[in-house]
């Protein structure tokens, strides 16, 4: 019987714990799974690729650590088209995580033109309700413009919270400088 290998992908520019969620869920469904970490150029990029896979990787082994059953996962960055990737890593179907309708309305068109294209299949999971409004951009605001790092626990690993931290007091990151901008640098 064929192994089925998922693609989840996105820019994780940071991981939240809504992704992780996804991933979760993921592994129930597929018998591997690979985090794809992409450049999306319609986004500025907070983290780089080797950072954004630092965070990632290590959140995955927490992930996998806590709950040992369910498909194994690799954490892996690449460029280019999503479908190009998956078809050369022999991916079944490519995973995104829904959080609400605004979502899906984009990610649909995505799936038709992904499958027409180049005959794969997406699957959309559905991340749990608490994290229905949660996004990497939101969290990026936050942290540029002094929001509490510390009330983003529900929201991102503490790792995550530690590195926009750590970043927000480098006077020389756009995200400490706007955020001394902003709000004088407090870390909140």
């Amino acid at each position: 019987m064929a192994r089925h290998l998922a693609v989840y992908t996105g820019s994780f520019d940071p991981i939240t714990l809504g992704h992780l969620d996804v991933l979760a869920r993921t592994r129930g469904m597929f018998d591997e799974v690979i985090l794809a970490i992409g450049h999306n150029p319609n986004k500025p990029a907070l983290f780089s690729f080797e950072e954004r896979l630092g965070l990632a990787r290590a959140c995955v082994e927490d992930l996998v650590r806590a709950s040992p059953a369910g498909a194994a996962v690799r954490v892996e960055t690449y460029s280019g088209l999503t479908v190009d990737f998956a078809r050369s890593v022999g991916a079944a179907a490519i995973v995104r995580g829904i959080r609400n309708v605004t979502d899906l309305a984009g990610e649909c068109q995505l799936a038709i033109t992904n499958r027409q294209v180049a005959g794969i299949e997406t699957v959309f999971i559905v991340t749990g309700e608490s994290f229905a409004y949660t996004s990497s951009s939101l969290i990026k605001q936050i942290a540029a413009f002094g929001g509490s790092l510390d009330k983003l626990g529900p929201l991102v690993p503490r790792r995550v919270i530690d590195a926009l931290a750590a970043k927000r007091r480098d006077p020389c990151n756009p995200l400490g400088m706007l955020a001394a901008e902003h709000h004088g640098g407090s870390e909140g």
